[in-house]
């Protein structure tokens, strides 16, 4: 077996990972459709605000609902525990690309975020092959 088809099988295996990985991808697929969206038409940044919240909404929705689906149980947990690591690896990125400090609003998102990714959980455990 090549090198290329042992990464193309790869798969994680703790929820939370798998969850985390998901996530990532998917908020690059809704960067890449912003940037086109961006690149193509008149709007500007500040209109496509809530653009990019609904792609972090679809983005921790769909890491819940994995980390959720691979833990077969307790999908709140482990899709809130993906939301909450999600949320601090953003933060954290934020902070070291744009020196962006930590507000009420952004602790309020971390919340937030929790939520979304618990209630993907929730949806992905009930969905779950595990049971």
């Amino acid at each position: 077996m090549n090198a290329l088809q042992r990464v193309s099988q790869w798969k994680p295996n703790h929820p939370i990972l798998a969850g985390i990985v998901n996530s990532f991808i998917w908020m690059a697929m809704g960067a890449l459709a912003l940037s086109v969206l961006l690149y193509s038409s008149s709007a500007t940044e500040d209109k496509t605000l809530g653009y990019i919240y609904l792609v972090h909404i679809i983005a921790l929705f769909i890491g819940g609902w994995t980390a959720g689906r691979r833990s077969g149980r307790k999908g709140w947990y482990y899709g809130g525990l993906t939301g909450f690591c999600y949320a601090m690896l953003v933060l954290v990125i934020g902070f070291l690309a744009m020196d962006a400090g930590i507000t009420l609003q952004k602790l309020i998102l971390v919340a937030a975020a929790c939520a979304c990714g618990a209630l993907g959980g929730i949806f992905g455990v009930n969905m779950s092959r595990n049971k």
